[in-house]
């Protein structure tokens, strides 16, 4: 009997690291997020599943922490998922595409950073243009500042994107990761299910399910971002 409670114990205890170190990653390392909507096209598609690394801006630079991973400020460029200025509980993807001390202007839909044209293969101009539907110009912009820790943030899909244009720069201490990998993409339409009723989860749920092996895009599987 001993003997069976003895591994019983085992068994347990088993689980009970293996949970505490997956909330421990999911925590502190890695976590998934859907895009919901179009403002990253062409480069992030709705339905895309993305792996976030939240150790890469982690605040560890003065701990042991900082020589064993990497570990730096945000850059022009990142794409990074952070914690909506207007509604901290939402999480929103944007790129980085100015850090603090530099000036962001936009003419004519160019982005100019410190007075320089920037060069931004990934950028698309398509949509439902969802600033000037609610009177926000985003065609032209600045020129303006971006403050002490702060980004300034924008979608690709600069015609459908309300971003740092519209609701200013982010606090780095919203910034909760990088996204670095699509692991999965399920072609979908705009869904914010994630704010609506259990039923309408559920629902969403046995969609997928019944349709997950003719709408995942496999292609799209594993791809690193950029």
């Amino acid at each position: 009997m001993s003997g069976r409670k003895s591994a019983l114990r085992e068994y347990y205890e088993a689980i009970l690291v293996a949970f505490i170190l997956a909330l421990f990653v999911r925590t502190f390392v890695f976590e998934n997020f859907k895009i919901p909507s179009g403002s990253m096209e062409d480069n992030l598609l709705i339905g895309d599943h993305l792996v976030v690394n939240k150790f890469i801006y982690g605040h560890h630079h003065s701990s042991l922490l900082h020589r064993l991973f990497a570990y730096r400020a945000p850059e022009r460029g990142d794409v990074v998922v952070f914690k909506y200025p207007n509604q901290p509980r939402r999480d929103f993807i944007k790129r980085c595409v100015a850090v603090a001390g530099d000036t962001v202007e936009v003419r004519d839909k160019v982005l100019y950073i410190n007075g320089q044209a920037q060069d931004e293969p990934y950028v698309v101009f398509k949509g439902d243009q969802a600033g000037r539907k609610r009177g926000l110009p985003g065609d032209s912009f600045g020129p303006r500042v971006v403050p002490t820790g702060t980004i300034f943030c924008m979608g690709d899909n600069r015609d459908n994107s309300l971003d740092s244009r519209f609701w200013g720069p982010v606090p780095l201490t919203y910034v909760k990761g990088r996204a670095v990998l699509i692991y999965w993409s399920y072609e979908a339409k705009r869904d914010d299910w994630e704010w609506r009723g259990v039923l309408y989860r559920m629902k969403q749920l046995a969609e997928v399910f019944v349709n997950f092996f003719t709408k995942t895009r496999w292609s799209r599987s594993f791809q690193l971002i950029h």
